[in-house]
């Protein structure tokens, strides 16, 4: 495909590092991530989450590498719908374009979700669709008003979550010395013989994805960065791996303060009860104001993602272009796509639960990884004229793991998936003429100066 940029047009400087992609990428997963997945995990994989935390994290390994090669080839776009699209076929290029349009649009519903509920441990007398309504009316004006947070705001917020992590860690250290270790107290949270079950671990780990989720990220700085083909895949491996680790010290820390025999009184927010037990109702109290700012940011940047994403469809008349490709002159915000987003999220998180809406955002995120590692199978093993066992090995493994890890979503997960997926394919079918002409483009448009 031609450049549409001029020779002398300006160039993106390339300035970001080897560690500043790594900073990048543990902002955009954030070191919480793996509180507010925790109560459901866990009571999916009946008690096994630090288990499947750590085998999400290979699985993911797999997926990163992929990702890593492929904006090898691709240095100046990183998606999985330019990957599939260029080294597959542009229907299934869309086809994968479509599942992350339904990531984007359900990203700010689960934040929507979890802000509720976090907000509802501090004021348990407000009605849950109160929080909801009053949570999507922040996001929406903020966004509406082009208020945006900066990098460095994004790098304080990290630290400061960090910060919160090593004090959980050091209560929890201290909580679990304190109390009597009965037999098999260190190693249940890995494997305990009395409740494992492999459909049950198959079915947490399909959860756990959502710890890494954002990793893929990396890919769409390589036009900013130092030596990219090097540094993009050792970036992108790197924050998968330093993820998951501290992710799983964070379940494990978890486990060991409350067996997963015992109750949550909310498994939404089962990770700042847990904290509660370390330490007190300070603890409480701080790990869940974190996880609400972190979250807070999290839905705005998650709905003007899919507002931008929607703009970007509508500007290419993939869908209609006087409603989705409108931009405010003044804040130069697609304030329309803004306000679609939000009655979604209003509307989903009244009829959804976290643990159904996370399924559903790791239905799309799956799909794409797949097609992820099929392209690089693709690219570096069938077109390859010496094809090796390390570039057959790495993609297909991939794609195998992340097929078996989607096909342990719930069949609610996989029926609302479906459905979302055979709408947006007939509606493509029948935009282009049966795939004929143009299809759309599912890249998100750069942020306009303002």
């Amino acid at each position: 495909m031609p450049s549409s940029t001029a020779p002398d047009a300006p160039q993106l400087r390339r300035a970001l590092g080897l560690w500043d992609l790594i900073l990048y990428g543990l902002v955009v997963i954030q070191p919480t991530a793996p509180m507010p997945v925790y109560g459901v995990m866990t009571e999916r994989a009946h008690g096994h989450a630090v288990t499947v935390v750590l085998i999400a994290m290979v699985a993911m390994l797999f997926t990163a590498f992929s990702y890593g090669r492929m904006a090898r080839v691709y240095p100046s776009a990183g998606s999985a719908f330019t990957y599939v699209g260029r080294e597959l076929h542009p229907v299934l290029g869309y086809v994968t374009g479509w599942s992350m349009a339904m990531d984007y649009m359900l990203n700010p519903l689960v934040c929507t979700i979890l802000c509720s509920k976090f907000a509802m441990n501090f004021a348990p007398g407000v009605p849950y669709f109160a929080w909801v309504v009053a949570f999507v009316a922040l996001f929406t004006l903020m966004n509406v008003r082009g208020i945006q947070t900066s990098a460095r705001i994004n790098t304080v917020l990290m630290l400061g979550m960090s910060a919160v992590i090593v004090i959980f860690l050091v209560a929890a250290a201290r909580y679990v010395h304190l109390i009597p270790h009965p037999p098999g107290f260190f190693t249940h949270p890995f494997f305990d013989r009395q409740t494992w079950s492999s459909r049950s671990i198959l079915g947490g780990t399909s959860l756990a994805v959502l710890t890494y989720i954002g990793f893929d990220g990396i890919s769409t700085l390589s036009e900013e960065v130092r030596n990219p083909r090097r540094n993009i895949l050792l970036a992108t491996v790197l924050v998968c791996l330093l993820a998951g680790m501290l992710a799983g010290v964070e379940v494990y820390s978890a486990q060991l303060i409350w067996p997963a025999s015992k109750p949550y009184p909310d498994v939404d927010t089962a990770f700042v009860f847990v904290a509660g037990r370390a330490a007190g109702h300070w603890l409480f109290s701080l790990i869940n104001v974190t996880l609400l700012v972190a979250t807070v940011g999290s839905g705005m940047g998650a709905q003007l993602g899919a507002a931008r994403l929607l703009y970007g469809m509508g500007r290419s008349n993939a869908i209609p272009k006087k409603f989705f490709g409108a931009v405010n002159p003044s804040t130069r915000v697609p304030q329309n796509n803004v306000l679609f987003v939000a009655a979604i999220a209003l509307l989903g998180a009244t009829m959804l639960s976290f643990e159904q809406s996370a399924e559903l955002l790791n239905f799309g995120a799956l799909l794409a990884f797949m097609g992820v590692n099929c392209s690089a199978f693709m690219h570096y093993f069938v077109r390859e004229k010496q094809r090796t066992v390390f570039n057959f090995a790495m993609p297909a493994a991939g794609f195998l793991i992340c097929l078996l890890l989607w096909c342990g979503l719930s069949w609610h997960a996989k029926l609302l998936g479906t459905v979302w997926m055979a709408a947006g394919i007939a509606y493509g079918a029948w935009n282009t003429r049966g795939f004929r002409s143009e299809l759309v483009n599912f890249e998100i448009p750069a942020e306009q100066a303002g």
